[in-house]
């Protein structure tokens, strides 16, 4: 291939390249343009279908990772990818959301925007590329798109401000992931995570953020000058004044009284009627050639007035369909504890948003594994999202999260990440699952204050509630409004959606698409304070619902109790085969973790038998010191002495003579049987000799005594107590314990006479007692 055919545009970014590369791949899409930065590589196709006769944009936009990319093989069964999973499906709406409102309007070819990452080196994140690789496509394709877009992120590292940060910086150290997408005037889409940041903050990292963008559009520009295609004319469809007056006299009051109708539903079938009737009126007989034309722009200059009626009612008149002043929230309706048999659950309501959100608490087995292109491997703490059709009073197919629930959930999720308590401080898998039951405007934010309740509710230790709002604007020249709490009706005609979550003392996430170009700093500093006010305001009627996380969880919950062990009695505790902890948790019902550290993790429906089955990991794995008092069982009875199991793989010698304090006794089995269960205290320890002896916890003797007066008491039998006996039977308990697995066997000599071979496991040496 000819290096003339390829055409490479680069610029850099805060000391690093990334470059714009044309003619080498994917030559018969409409435009086509690999991004890279680093090692990581990202193609990026713009193709142009047919024309369609529709009244919508018809375009596409799809992320197809391919795990080839990082070197690895999926995970699935058919060890090949399948539908796009949660990275690509946010990284395809980032994509689409400020590109969108760049198509002109008339724009009816079916337009598929294709990114697929190539290479991935785990410095650089692919999203940002694709993102601009995908706008570059279209400047270079004959889409008639008047502006590239830029896009780049954010981060808080060490207190500083980072551009495109590193990808490990992601993973839990930054405060900030902003991601800011715009045109070299403006910005047009705003999606962040941030750990409490402030207000001020964000706007300082939104500045910086701009500065990058235009050298990203300045880029767009000079590849599109020396590869771009002719571009396609489009005629933009307008609305015929003349008939625009007539509708506007003839049913201008019509419309505006049905517009003032405060219950959505209720102002829906009201304006549905009045645009039947101006359609039937000016569309003329059904039957004519003319009708479907004349259908069509009755419709058009019917939705004109309409959106020209409501707007210039909110700038001018101050007044929002539903009645409310610009800066009102709507009612909100709290509710907790609403199903009984879950683990923690809410009902938020505000005017006709409705989120039932749900907390569900897990051990850590039951983590989210995550086999992406990322270096995240596995969660803890996530967010669902559930939008049926019945919560905006339609009808539809129920088959699993579309693009916008998975957005939603991982907003939700992102507001909620920074006061989760980690692994560490709470050992829970948490799932929150939000399902709307109402939608007029804002239902992720409501789920946001939907999971902040339920995880509370469920007594989840969060570091603060988190609430959510949605601002919008509505901007008529130089004038504008910022509302607080939009509904549909004010999305859908304004020109911004602008999601605020956070604390009282600061931004937890950030989401925000603007559909106009004239919005400044200015717009944005008022719309945060506005959204810091209506947030403040919601967090107090939450508290006044509940305040704090439920100091006990549920009764339904599992119960997750910590332990901390020497790694070296990890063996001890799992048994040979796992026989141990097998035993343990079908003792008591309950199910045991242990990490390398020697962490362990108890997991119980029954509170009771989880604090048991602690107890006794803690006295199994613990050294054995004198002044231990054990509850143990006899094992083995011997001519001079009872052994004594006071843990698995630690057994101790009660010798003959103090089987019965102050009475002198011809066998042990006159007092002691094996399977007794005796209260004893350890009142010496020989660890090169692998001696633990013991004494009746009821013996007169030892009765009172400290840990330095039991060391003189001793434990009879002689050699190394005050006792006599034999030596050569130190009793077992094989050095203290087993070691870190089940083939070190310590120093299990037992009854076994000296010289007589290696070291044996117990239950070779005496096949009766297991």
């Amino acid at each position: 291939m000819s290096d003339d055919a390829v055409t490479r545009v680069v610029v850099e970014i805060a000391g690093s390249e990334i470059s714009f590369e044309t003619g080498k791949m994917a030559k018969q899409a409409s435009g086509a343009v690999v991004v890279r930065q680093g090692d990581t590589m990202v193609l990026n196709t713009a193709t142009i279908g047919n024309l369609r006769d529709i009244d919508f944009l018809p375009l596409s936009v799809d992320v197809e990772e391919r795990m080839y990319a990082a070197g690895k093989i999926p995970g699935s069964f058919f060890k090949r990818e399948g539908r796009s999973g949660e990275k690509g499906t946010l990284t395809a709406r980032m994509i689409d959301r400020p590109i969108r409102p760049l198509f002109p309007k008339g724009w009816r070819y079916e337009t598929q925007i294709v990114a697929i990452p190539l290479s991935i080196d785990h410095v650089h994140p692919y999203d940002i590329l694709a993102m601009n690789g995908a706008s570059a496509a279209l400047m270079i394709s004959p889409v008639p798109l008047p502006h590239p877009v830029g896009a780049v992120r954010i981060g808080k590292v060490d207190g500083n401000f980072v551009v495109n940060p590193q990808e490990e910086d992601l993973l839990g150290n930054t405060d900030l992931d902003l991601i800011v997408a715009g045109t070299e005037e403006a910005i047009l889409m705003v999606e962040a995570g941030a750990n409490v940041v402030s207000e001020a903050e964000i706007l300082d990292a939104l500045d910086i953020a701009h500065d990058a963008i235009k050298k990203l559009c300045a880029a767009q520009h000079e590849l599109r000058e020396k590869a771009g295609k002719e571009k396609l004319v489009v005629e933009v469809p307008g609305v015929d004044p003349g008939l625009l007056g007539e509708i506007e006299a003839s049913h201008g009051h019509q419309l505006r009284e049905a517009t003032q109708v405060f219950d959505k539903l209720e102002r829906q079938d009201a304006t549905k009627a009045v645009e039947v009737a101006v359609v039937q009126k000016y569309s003329g007989d059904p039957a004519a050639d003319t009708y479907a034309e004349y259908s069509a722009k009755a419709k058009a200059a019917f939705a004109k007035l309409e959106k020209q009626i409501i707007r210039e009612r909110i700038a001018v008149e101050k007044k929002r369909p539903d009645g409310r002043g610009e800066r009102e929230i709507r009612p909100i309706s709290i509710e907790v504890s609403v199903a009984p048999r879950t683990h923690g659950s809410a009902l938020f309501t505000r005017g006709q948003t409705q989120a039932f959100s749900v907390a569900a608490l897990g051990t850590l087995k039951e983590e989210m594994r995550l086999d992406t292109l990322g270096l995240e491997t596995k969660k803890y703490y996530w967010h669902h999202y559930n939008f049926p059709a019945f919560s905006v009073g339609e009808t539809g197919f129920m088959r699993g999260p579309k693009r916008r629930d998975i957005g939603h959930g991982a907003l939700a999720e992102r507001a909620l990440v920074p006061v989760v308590p980690s692994i560490e401080d709470f050992p829970y898998t948490v799932r929150v699952v939000s399902d709307i039951f109402e939608s007029n405007g804002s239902s992720s934010m409501a789920s946001v204050c939907g999971s902040s309740l339920s995880l509370m509710d469920a007594g989840v230790p969060i570091k603060a509630p988190v609430a959510g709002i949605a601002m919008g604007l509505i901007k008529e020249g130089d004038a504008y409004t910022v509302l607080t709490d939009i509904a549909g009706v004010e999305d859908h005609l304004g020109d911004m959606d602008f999601k605020v979550a956070g604390t009282a003392e600061g931004i937890t996430a950030l989401q925000m698409d603007i559909k106009i170009t004239g919005v400044t700093f200015d717009i944005l500093r008022d719309a945060l304070a506005q959204a810091r006010e209506a947030r403040l305001d919601i967090l107090g009627q939450m508290d006044q619902v509940i305040n704090a996380p439920r100091e006990q969880l549920s009764a339904y919950a599992p119960r997750i109790i910590t332990v901390q062990i020497d790694p070296s009695k990890i063996g001890l505790l799992i048994g040979k085969g796992g026989e141990t902890i097998r035993g343990l948790s079908e003792e008591f019902e309950s199910q045991i973790d242990v990490n390398d550290d020697g962490q362990v993790l108890v997991y119980s429906a029954n509170g009771e038998l989880g604090e048991k089955l602690a107890e006794r990991i803690r006295t199994m794995t613990k050294e054995v010191e004198i002044g231990d008092a054990f509850k143990g069982k006899v094992v083995k009875t011997t001519t001079f002495g009872a052994f004594v199991e006071l843990a698995k793989g630690t057994d101790g010698l009660l010798h003959i003579s103090n089987v019965s304090p102050g009475n002198r006794v011809g066998t042990v089995e006159e007092v002691l049987n094996k399977g007794d269960e005796i209260d004893v205290r350890v009142v010496e320890v020989d660890r090169e000799r692998g001696r633990i002896g013991l004494r009746l916890a009821e013996d007169p003797e030892i009765a009172g005594k400290s840990v330095e007066e039991l060391a003189t008491v001793g434990a009879g039998g002689g050699g190394g107590g005050n006792g006599g006996g034999p030596r050569r039977d130190r009793g077992g308990d094989r050095g203290g314990g087993r070691g870190s697995g089940p083939g070190d066997r310590g120093g299990d000599r037992g009854d076994r006479p000296r010289g007589s071979g290696r070291p044996r496991h117990r239950a070779d040496r005496d096949p009766e007692r297991d």
